[in-house]
């Protein structure tokens, strides 16, 4: 078995160096999907004519282990990773998961700090699990919520799962401190759009923030079409016309939401427009799926496998080189090109469905 070389400070124990790429992008934050598996089957994302009873999903040995996915996540901090969020499918579906959240909590990055660790999750288990969740270790959490008006609300997650209890899973994290929570609406014109202004009067004034995401096409199964984007600026301007905004400077470094305030001090929302108003050449983030494939790219035709690379005995000085190739001859910029290609084109170029690379 490969030596770990991981101190015991959760650093490692080897020489390694920050990461850019072609583009001469840092690597920073890593998320990683710890399963394909989710109770919902949103629209936009796993819908259930192709996600259905007789969907083949991974068996438990292809994903990989929790010390496996700590193995990569300590790597990557020596490279210069500082932020780790975890994604599914809905991670709250893997058992032990808070398990996995007290490993990663305990990794260092070389200057000797704790990396900031999230997780994305559709909210269905929050109140029950938030506690042990903050318990073991997690940082904040980000709630999917694309309908306060519950017959919509279902109709989107199409399980008949009522808005209610992923409401009082978001209060109840709230309450377990793992905030700043912030909430995210995927906006899909014809279907949820009329929401949009509802949302954001009900969220404003609280202490969480919005963010509505234009409709993007992830994988080959939701039926995407330009169509049915709601641009950015719409949503601002809608919003805007009745609760005044301002725009409001970027805190970190390739942030992927525009942040816009209420002027008269209630709160703020964001708004991620990676289809209108693409943000790639400051796009800091890689990927990791469920069974250990490492995407440079949201939009990805193809990743890189590291759990057959760790699994066939290679060491953390060979894990760490990986690494640092595939990035290094990252050049990904999707969202730019997005536009000059035709509907015939983007048809034809495969992509890895949301689902089994995460958000």
């Amino acid at each position: 078995m490969a030596s770990r070389r991981i101190d015991g400070d959760g650093r490692l124990a080897t020489a390694t160096t920050a990461l850019t790429d072609r583009l001469d992008r840092p690597l920073r934050d890593l998320r990683i999907s710890v399963t394909d598996r989710c109770n919902f089957r949103c629209v936009y994302c796993m819908p259930k004519e192709i996600f259905g009873r007789d969907y083949a999903f991974l068996d438990r040995d292809e994903l990989l282990s929790f010390e496996e996915i700590t193995r990569i996540a300590t790597v990557a901090a020596a490279h210069g990773v500082h932020k780790l969020r975890l994604t599914g499918g809905e991670p709250l579906l893997r058992r032990g998961i808070e398990q996995l959240i007290e490993q990663l909590a305990a990794i260092r990055t070389p200057e000797g700090r704790p990396l900031d660790l999230a997780l994305t999750t559709n909210g269905s288990a929050l109140a029950m699990k938030a506690g042990a969740l903050k318990a073991a270790g997690l940082n904040r959490v980000t709630v999917s919520v694309d309908s306060l008006d519950d017959d919509l609300f279902q109709r989107m997650n199409d399980v008949r799962f009522p808005v209610s209890r992923v409401l009082d899973g978001i209060d109840a994290a709230q309450a377990a401190g793992l905030g700043p929570i912030r909430l995210n609406m995927v906006v899909k014109r014809g279907v949820n759009d009329g929401e949009i202004l509802s949302m954001a009067r009900h969220f404003k004034g609280t202490p969480y923030t919005l963010r509505f995401i234009e409709y993007m096409d992830v994988g080959n199964t939701n039926g995407w079409s330009l169509d049915e984007v709601v641009p950015s600026a719409e949503i601002i301007e809608r919003i805007g016309a009745v609760f005044p905004l301002e725009p409001v400077a970027p805190t970190v470094h390739g942030e992927t939401a525009k942040r816009w305030r209420y002027t008269d001090g209630s709160g703020e929302i964001g708004v991620i427009s990676s289809v209108t108003n693409a943000f790639c050449g400051t796009c800091t983030r890689a990927r990791i799926s469920t069974e250990g494939r490492l995407f440079t790219c949201l939009f990805a035709s193809q990743g890189h496998d590291l759990r057959a690379l760790m699994r066939g005995g290679a060491d953390d000085v060979e894990l760490a080189a990986a690494m640092a190739s595939i990035w290094g001859g990252r050049d990904d910029r999707y969202s730019e090109i997005r536009a000059g290609l035709t509907p015939a084109l983007r048809t034809q170029r495969k992509r890895i469905e949301m689902s089994y690379i995460g958000g």
